[in-house]
């Protein structure tokens, strides 16, 4: 398909979909004025500004249904000085139960948790936001909300504000305050949007002040109200915040009888607003080393997993950069940086400049440089990102995107050793959120590949309604398309009798379909039937992969789940390959159809003794599989979660005959001795990789946004329990603020 028949099509698509959609109800409104009081951040109210304050109160339900007033009464109040936005809630607690509380660490799971959030928009534009959170317990949960709020709130984000929470007999009430410096803003804008959320789960209700349909989440940006300034909040003073790393570190590895090896580093994050909504981000020899790895998974796909960023200096407005793209069609993966198939790549620094330029106008432009690699025979590299992002319509946008790395020997850029990726996205968003989607465009540009032909485009279309959630989503990528900053690994396939690496064109086609009854008076929310497929062809359009999922899903009011799937899978290997990914169940290369059948059960995650279960049998290739995925928690409140995590896959091949059993145990222990001193371990043998794993950490938050860590990790060969590598790992990360 020619790039100008894509547009065609994507237009018509366009067109066709109702854009602006319904109006939803009258928009709430809150007054709000500034404050000479001096208010203590204590939780209790006891200042007169918040008698005088206009409250934020009448709460509609999201959960079990979104037909009534909620009945946790819950109050919300906001004022400002020059220095902070304050708010202040009361919820109200007639049910004389234990709270449901996770633990007293940082960024806790909102939906499991009884919570108050919040949720700021403060450019109006109903797209990108920041979340605030407390729970009973006085716990902080901050994030970042980004297209709008459908995907909920990234925790990974960090930053300063002060809260404090009282509880009484009959209710708990909180008070925060957080910092214009920590907040993204234009000046002289005097109407932002706010929602205010409650989750009472004793209740097993979730509420919010402006109403949210129940099908979307409460920090969906569409249905905020309005937030009206008596005089605009102003940029306060001077926003720079400098956060110096030191970390010293020993290790041994076992498996080639080396000595320890004892290691010191230090390096240097700062923060400089250059504006209230403009933020530059400045790194000093980072260290992107994991102090809190990633949990392994026994992956049976013949294709690489995508793990999610977590290193600070990447998340503030991360959406700018990975939100391009697919899922698995990502033009800049911000991973590739600084890792280099799990190995550490030594980074010298890096600039990154990013936020709101005005209400309409998002920039992002990132700069980093890696150092050489001597024991991988790595050069040093140099990747660049620049991002700009458009606000159109009332909630979309058009998005544009420039990726390069270049190679870099003795001081001089190799000229046969770049990638270059250049792409537009339309994000699409209607005004009720029921139609949402994504529209896009890249092409890369690489020595030795046919240039002409590397591109990738994609049309994605949702519509969402209480009814019916209705999905569409068609990919191509070229086999020339060449994203080596970025995250594509359905083009490239290894042939592993010859080691040799192969590319490959492929069309993708991927509808989905669900449909919801909602019985009243019943112990189920809501169930019905869906239909998934996905179906993969190549260049000559010849189908290559398909999996029919038809399902029956069931959603109890007590937040049990149950589904039941049908699976139909048709798959052509073009080479002999090893089904179970461990080295020893090589089958031939042709064609192969099966089926199986799931069953998934999540039982009430309220409850301190919850469980999760995937049960899977059927066919695999030429033989047959059984799959158990169990995961069971006991949760000692607020100050310990205990987790036995437990997948075994077994397969029996015919030809050649093979029996073969995957194990993968994950037990976890996370204490919470304090709402700032924490530790965690967790154990992890994975037969697939033969590996036995042990990890420990103990994470003191001693002052806002400064923390010490101390980790130990234990690698095994898991048959044999002999010694592979054992690493100890102290870290001191400061935060000064001007």
């Amino acid at each position: 398909m020619s790039f100008f028949r894509f547009r065609l099509v994507c237009f018509a698509l366009f067109l066709a979909i109702g854009f602006k959609g319904t109006a939803q109800n009258i928009e709430k409104t809150l007054s709000i004025f500034k404050t000479d009081e001096k208010i203590t951040v204590d939780g209790e109210l006891n200042e007169s500004v918040w008698i005088k304050c206009e409250a934020a109160k009448d709460f509609w339900q999201n959960f079990p249904a979104d037909t009534m007033a909620a009945k946790s009464k819950t109050e919300a109040f906001v004022t400002y000085d020059d220095k902070y936005l304050y708010i202040a809630a009361i919820c109200y607690d007639t049910i004389q139960k234990p709270f449901v509380i996770q633990s007293l660490k940082r960024d806790f799971s909102a939906p499991v948790s009884d919570c108050f959030v919040v949720s700021i928009d403060p450019f109006s534009d109903k797209t990108n936001g920041f979340s605030f959170g407390l729970n009973p317990y006085g716990v902080q949960r901050e994030g970042l909300i980004a297209g709008g709020g459908g995907g909920g709130v990234s925790t990974d984000w960090d930053n300063r504000w002060f809260s404090e929470v009282k509880r009484y007999a009959d209710k708990w009430t909180l008070e925060m305050a957080i910092p214009f410096k920590t907040l993204r803003f234009k000046t002289g804008l005097k109407e932002w949007r706010i929602n205010f959320a409650r989750n009472d789960l004793k209740r097993n209700e979730n509420s919010a002040w402006s109403k949210v349909p129940r099908q979307f989440n409460t920090a969906t940006l569409a249905f905020t109200g309005k937030m009206l300034w008596d005089n605009a909040p102003e940029k306060s003073g001077p926003n720079v915040s400098l956060i110096p790393y030191l970390i010293g570190k020993v290790n041994q590895d076992f498996s080639n009888k080396k000595k320890p090896v004892w290691e010191g580093n230090g390096g240097l994050d700062a923060k400089f607003a250059l504006t209230s909504s403009l933020n530059l981000d400045l790194s000093i020899n980072p260290d992107f080393s994991q102090v809190d790895v990633d949990r392994q998974i026994t992956n049976l796909t013949r294709f690489s997993l995508f793990f999610p960023e977590r290193r600070n200096f990447f998340i503030e407005n991360s959406d700018l950069f990975s939100n391009f793209g697919f899922r698995q069609i990502r033009p800049f993966f911000s991973r590739r940086i600084g890792l280099n198939n799990g190995t550490v790549v030594p980074i010298y620094g890096g600039l990154r400049l990013s936020g709101k330029i005005n209400k309409n106008w998002r920039i992002g432009i990132m700069d980093m440089q890696t150092k050489k690699v001597t024991d991988i025979n790595l050069l040093p590299q140099n990747y660049f990102v620049a991002a700009a992002q458009r606000q159109v319509f009332d909630r979309s946008n058009l998005a544009f995107i420039f990726v390069n790395s270049e190679v870099i020997d003795s001081g001089k850029i190799l000229p046969n050793k770049y990638n270059r990726v250049l792409g537009a996205d339309f994000n699409l968003a209607s005004k009720n959120n029921k139609w949402y989607g994504k529209f896009f465009y890249h092409h890369s540009f690489s020595a030795g590949r046919d240039n002409h032909a590397s591109d990738a485009h994609a049309s994605y279309l949702v519509y969402n309604s209480q009814a019916w959630a209705l999905e569409w989503n068609h990919e191509y990528v070229h086999k020339d398309y060449n994203a080596e900053t970025g995250f594509v690994p359905r083009t490239q396939q290894i042939d592993v009798t010859s080691g040799t690496t192969h590319y490959f064109t492929y069309w993708r086609l991927e509808p989905r379909m669900h449909r919801y009854f909602y019985p009243k008076n019943s112990k189920i929310n809501k169930h019905g039937p869906g239909l998934y497929i996905d179906h993969y062809r190549n260049s000559d359009l010849l189908p290559t992969d398909l999996l029919l999922k038809p399902s029956y899903n069931i959603y109890f009011t007590n937040t049990c789940s149950l589904q039941v799937e049908y699976d139909y899978i048709f798959t052509k290997l073009l080479f002999a390959t090893d089904i179970t990914f461990s080295g020893d169940t090589t089958i031939a290369a042709g064609k192969y159809s099966y089926q199986n059948m799931n069953v998934i059960f999540k039982t009430d995650a309220r409850k301190k003794l919850h469980a999760n279960f995937t049960a899977n049998y059927g066919s695999y290739f030429n033989g047959n599989k059984f799959s158990l995925t169990s995961e069971i928690v006991f949760r000692k409140q607020p100050w310990g979660i205990f987790t036995f995590a437990y997948t075994r896959d077994e397969i029996w091949i015919p030809d050649p005959k093979q029996y073969k059993v995957l194990n993968l145990f994950g037990p976890k222990i996370e204490l919470s001795f304090s709402r700032s001193l924490f530790f965690t371990t967790f154990l992890q043998y994975n037969a697939q990789v033969n590996n036995f794993n042990i990890n420990s950490r103990i994470q003191w938050r001693f002052k806002p946004m400064s923390d010490l860590y101390i980790v130990y990790s234990d690698n095994y060969i898991a048959n044999n329990f002999t010694k592979k590598n054992r690493a100890l790992v102290i870290k001191l990360v400061y935060w000064f603020s001007a």
